[in-house]
């Protein structure tokens, strides 16, 4: 986090200069507008016994900002708009699929019956929570075509850690722990890497060839790594690169073959949704983004959820609870499973996000589903079309009919040779309210651009507009890039600075 200094107002003859809204500096800091005696909250009186915190306790006096309540919501509700959100720019980030929530969605979640909800209650008391838990976890199982499915993990790695701890318990269980070799093509998300490390694998790369895995390469690494040794196949698919390998059924069966299992991450499920099952594909276990895919909040680190679903000889060793559903039609919470991996993390799962995606899926049904995965494609490849014979496209080619899947990559190399960087391109971005894309993976001087199936053909097409214009200022001018952005309210930052010595704290 950087601090952005920003100039005083002259004076003439100590009168200030007031600037007009085009002249106008940043918002100053809450600090900069504290004013002594102001306060925006009237406390109720105390109802309990007071108490005397020790001095040896207390620390120096914390200097707060004091605000009147009306300017503390102007202060934030400015600093709001100057924000970047899929509800008021195009936010084409490429892999992390940042698309449009649906305001029913966060109606339901905020039902008094959901919201007041303790995690502790009586399974009696909460069946219509478990109810809803229950369909969500059937309803994800169906789209994955596996056995079951565990709604504990609170992030899309978190997913990757837990079914690799499943993997490993099974085969420990089986009497193969020496299995502890997991595979991941070349392109493969940086999460997948780090829950291997986490979970104690070696982690071995697969080369790709033009976007694909490269199958006889797999077959290497399994023959140099033993085949004996070998835990897992971390596959993403479609992958980052845009691209569905339609070779992964072959590529299932060369792990299968080994004894391994293929784990699937599914990043990239607004796709294939209703078109294709990862486990009908060969998939052993994966798991979901519910932001990604089913339009439920993400970002600052949560709230979000990454369910796995996993087939049936791995069902035993899902974290327990399990939401179960009794004969008699009620609902329960499965705490015999003696072979689980035990709990993952508290409680049992982000609930305010399982009912937004049941509300999503629910609100779509399977051709809705469908048209998601269709809107998603169509996009990406309207966008690729058209921006082909500017932006270089090193995997799209429909000569050779390949198609993207929900996103592609660029790799403008005749514009960067005019001397602008990657870097200067995302920030006159912003200047045009875009986004800027994922870059610099998953190969160098790249931008992966992902439109998502909620944006209108006319946001595309304004899209198409800027990407244009940006790059003819390049061939015109391209030393305007380099101070870009040029109209934003905070203009570019020292990156390096603000990475090795970051302003933390509030210094007057």
């Amino acid at each position: 986090m950087t601090r952005v200094m920003e100039s005083r107002p002259q004076t003439t003859h100590d009168r200030p200069v007031v600037a007009t809204l085009g002249q106008r500096p940043a918002e100053p800091l809450i600090f900069e507008k504290s004013s002594p005696g102001q306060q925006a909250v009237d406390l109720p009186p105390l109802d309990v016994p007071t108490s005397t915190i020790p001095q040896e306790l207390l620390g120096a006096p914390v200097a707060l900002p004091e605000v009147g309540q009306h300017d503390l919501v102007v202060h934030y509700t400015r600093l709001s708009h100057r924000n970047y959100s899929v509800d008021t720019n195009f936010y084409p980030l490429g892999s992390c699929t940042m698309k449009y929530n649906p305001r029913i969605n966060e109606w339901a979640a905020g039902l008094s019956g959901f919201a007041r909800l303790h995690p502790l209650q009586d399974d009696a008391q909460i069946q219509g929570a478990l109810r809803l838990l229950y369909e969500t976890r059937c309803f994800l199982q169906e789209i994955a075509g596996l056995d079951e499915v565990s709604l504990q993990p609170a992030a899309g790695a978190h997913g990757e850690y837990t079914a690799l701890k499943v993997i490993g318990a099974y085969f420990k269980d089986h009497g193969q722990p020496e299995r502890r070799v997991v595979l991941a093509p070349d392109t493969a998300h940086g999460t997948n890497l780090a829950s291997c490390t986490m979970c104690g694998s070696e982690v071995v790369g697969v080369r790709t060839v033009e976007g694909l895995t490269d199958l006889d390469d797999l077959r290497r690494v399994i023959d140099e790594h033993g085949p004996e040794k070998i835990a897992a196949f971390m596959i993403t698919n479609p992958n980052t690169a845009g691209l569905f390998d339609p070779r992964i059924g072959e590529a299932a069966e060369i792990v299968h073959a080994a004894g391994g299992m293929l784990y699937l991450d599914g990043a990239n499920m607004n796709a294939i949704l209703g078109k294709t099952r990862p486990g009908d594909f060969g998939a052993d276990a994966m798991h979901f983004n519910t932001h990604k895919t089913f339009s439920t909040p993400h970002g600052c680190g949560g709230p979000g959820a990454g369910p796995i679903a996993v087939c049936k000889k791995l069902s035993p060793y899902l974290p327990l609870p399990q939401v179960m559903m009794a004969a008699d039609g009620s609902f329960y919470f499965d705490r015999d499973r003696p072979k689980s991996i035990g709990k993952v993390r508290s409680f049992w799962g982000q609930f305010g996000v399982f009912v937004r995606t049941w509300a999503y899926i629910s609100a779509c049904g399977p051709e809705g589903l469908r048209n998601v995965a269709e809107k998603s494609v169509l996009a990406a490849n309207y966008l690729a079309a058209r921006l082909r014979d500017v932006f270089e496209m090193p995997y799209f080619d429909p000569a050779r009919r390949r198609f993207c899947a929900h996103e592609f990559v660029t790799v403008p190399r005749r514009l960067l040779e005019k001397g602008v960087t990657l870097n200067d391109i995302a920030k006159r971005m912003i200047d045009y309210g875009v986004h800027p894309p994922t870059m610099h993976w998953p190969v160098q001087d790249c931008l992966m651009i992902e439109p998502t199936d909620t944006e209108s053909k006319r946001t595309l097409d304004q899209f198409v507009e800027v990407m244009r214009a940006i790059a003819v200022e390049i061939d015109h001018d391209p030393g305007l890039l380099a101070q870009a952005p040029l109209e934003a309210p905070v203009r570019r930052a020292d990156e390096v600075a603000a990475a090795r010595a970051p302003v933390l704290v509030w210094e007057e």
